[in-house]
C-alpha cells in the first residue's frame, strides 16, 4: 500500500488566509463575521430566543458565540468586562454583539473599555436600559460612571429593541439608552422582557437588524 506523502510548500503557495489567485494576483479569503450573544442577570446562553438567533445566524454564515457569563446570579461589572475582553479577543469591523437586558449595558461598558481606534461592526440591544432601575443586585451596572460617547465611538451601528409592556425595564429607560448611543429603535408590542416566560422564543427583528448591519 502507498503511504500518504506530505507535499512540500512551494514559494507560489498562497498564505493560509488567502483563497487562491487569479492571473497571478492573490485573492484574500473573506473574513467571517463573528456575533457574540450576551445574556443578562441570572441568564443562560441556551434560553429564550438565543437558540433561535444562533441557528439563524449560523445559517447565514456567521460564527456565533454565546458564552455563559461569570456568576450570572451575582454579576459584577469588573468581572464581566474582564471576561468579555478575554473571550472576544481583538474586535474589529466584523465583530457584532447582541445583548439582552443586563447584557446590553455590559456590552456598552465593554465598548467603553476598548482602546482608542478599536471599532466593532455593531450592536443589537434587547430590553437594554440606562439609569436607575432600583434593583440592588445589579446596581453597580447602572450606578458606576459610564461615558456613552466613548462607547459610541467604538461601534459603527446600534439598534435598540424594546417592548411596551416590559415589567422590569420601562420604555423611557430603553429610549434613554438608545439616545445616548444614537441607536435605531424598534418597538415590539406585547413582548414583555423578551423571555421564554413571555412567549418569546424567536425574535426575527434581531436577525434582520444584524443582517442589515453586516450587509
Amino acid at each position: 500500500m502507498f503511504e500518504d506523502t506530505p507535499l512540500e510548500d512551494s514559494q507560489d503557495t498562497p498564505p493560509k488566509h488567502y483563497a487562491g489567485s487569479i492571473y497571478g494576483k492573490i485573492i484574500p479569503m473573506p473574513t467571517q463575521k463573528r456575533v457574540f450573544l450576551i445574556h443578562g442577570w441570572e441568564g443562560r446562553p441556551d434560553n429564550h430566543w438565543f437558540p433561535y438567533l444562533s441557528l439563524e445566524l449560523k445559517a447565514n454564515g456567521f460564527e456565533v458565540s454565546a458564552p455563559q457569563m461569570p456568576n450570572a446570579t451575582n454579576p459584577k461589572v469588573a468581572e464581566w468586562i474582564a471576561f468579555l475582553r478575554e473571550y472576544v479577543g481583538t474586535p474589529d469591523k466584523n465583530t457584532y454583539f447582541v445583548g439582552h437586558s443586563l447584557g446590553c449595558i455590559a456590552v456598552a461598558r465593554y465598548l467603553q473599555s476598548l482602546p482608542v481606534g478599536a471599532k466593532v461592526g455593531g450592536c443589537v440591544f434587547v430590553a437594554g436600559f440606562s439609569g436607575r432601575l432600583n434593583i440592588p443586585e445589579i446596581a453597580e451596572f447602572y450606578s458606576l460612571p459610564f461615558d456613552p460617547e466613548k462607547a459610541k465611538a467604538h461601534g459603527a451601528h446600534f439598534t435598540m429593541i424594546f417592548s411596551d409592556n416590559d415589567p422590569y425595564v420601562p420604555m423611557e429607560k430603553s429610549l434613554e439608552f438608545a439616545r445616548q448611543l444614537g441607536a435605531k429603535t424598534i418597538l415590539e408590542r406585547g413582548k414583555g422582557h423578551f423571555t421564554a416566560h413571555d412567549g418569546v422564543t424567536a425574535l426575527p427583528s434581531t436577525l434582520s437588524s444584524l443582517l442589515t448591519m453586516a450587509s
